[in-house]
């Protein structure tokens, strides 16, 4: 009898806000391995913030996802199947097997990885590409320096939590931004941020003022938008801004800055980056934040989503906030 694997392709591009209608479930057979494949049977799904982006066909740091295949994204699972001598069943792994109960590789895509201390859901959130990308922006753009104010935008999230955590334990004063009482709570009760404001309540510079009597000297983004705007107008001169999303405009909405001039008067340093063309970083920053993970000196929170077929839904309420920390599927 044959397996079947269990797909979400993206079937249509999204006009505006994406949708559930853009994706499509299929169950496909599973072809038997040729020699070198690896079968790897994924647990969980890591849904990111990038992946909206990857839905449209326009220029960006990368090609376009195509229609009518399976949705890019990284995976954590085991090797159930294998036909390759590096790896053997039973082995977990890490990789980039999409939106898929079931990946076949030929190895070369895939990561193996210790769930002795540190369990294999982290692989894809604080040990993984997500706390890569905050340790990257924090420490070879905002540079940061005790005693400097640094400023995180969606700060109980996934990449954001790992970059507040990181700049207070280099001797910063860490503010948080993000959205209701409930998050700003997490930020600075279990995360350690020496403060936090509700984008949601009140006035956003105004509360961001209060919280930066010293001004900013480091910016981590994650927004755009209004957020990106208060936070320029708090920046003191040389500061810098990592940029690392903007998912205010991922639905093509317009996000032109009130105040551009902020950048020349105040000689900021503004660095987009994209954490996959650093390679060379991420051995250190894996082994480092590993480290602290396993000796639970880094707090991470996770929302997991249950079933394949809920990983749109989990998707789209992801870009909407409806998160808290890292946003997972599992499948198994």
């Amino acid at each position: 009898m044959t397996q079947t694997n269990r797909q979400i392709l993206l079937a249509s591009r999204p006009e505006g806000a994406a949708s559930v209608d853009n994706f499509r479930l299929v169950e496909t057979p599973l072809a038997a391995l040729v020699e070198g494949q690896v079968r790897v049977r994924n647990h969980y799904l890591s849904l990111d913030p990038y992946m909206r982006g990857r839905m449209n066909d326009s220029k960006s740091y990368a090609a376009p996802q195509p229609l009518d295949s399976v949705m890019i994204g990284g995976t954590a699972g085991e090797v159930v199947e294998s036909r390759n001598a590096k790896f053997k069943p039973g082995d977990k792994v890490v990789g980039m097997l999409g939106w898929q109960e079931y990946g076949t590789s030929n190895g070369g895509d895939l990561q193996l990885v210790d769930t002795t201390h540190v369990p294999l859901s982290a692989y894809l959130g604080p040990v993984g590409m997500p706390g890569v990308t905050a340790w990257y922006g924090l420490n070879r753009i905002i540079e940061p320096k005790a005693g400097q104010t640094v400023v995180v935008s969606a700060a109980s999230g996934a990449v954001g939590s790992v970059v507040g955590q990181l700049a207070k334990r280099a001797g910063c004063r860490t503010v948080g931004i993000a959205g209701g009482a409930e998050k700003c709570r997490y930020v600075t009760e279990t995360l350690g941020f020496d403060a936090c404001v509700d984008y949601k309540a009140g006035n956003l510079y105004q509360d961001l003022k209060a919280a930066t009597p010293d001004g900013v000297d480091g910016y981590f983004e994650n927004v755009g938008g209004e957020v990106l705007d208060a936070t320029l107008a708090r920046m003191n001169a040389f500061g810098r801004i990592a940029l690392c999303g903007m998912i205010a405009g991922y639905d093509a909405q317009p996000m032109p800055l009130k105040h551009p001039q902020l950048l020349l008067t105040q000689r900021l340093l503004v660095q987009g980056f994209i954490v996959s063309e650093h390679m060379d970083v991420w051995p250190q920053a894996l082994r480092e934040l590993g480290t602290l993970v396993a000796n639970r000196q880094l707090a991470y929170r996770e929302t997991v989503a249950e079933g394949l077929e809920n990983a749109p839904s989990a998707f789209l309420g992801m870009l909407k906030g409806q998160n808290f920390g890292k946003q997972l599927v599992k499948l198994i």
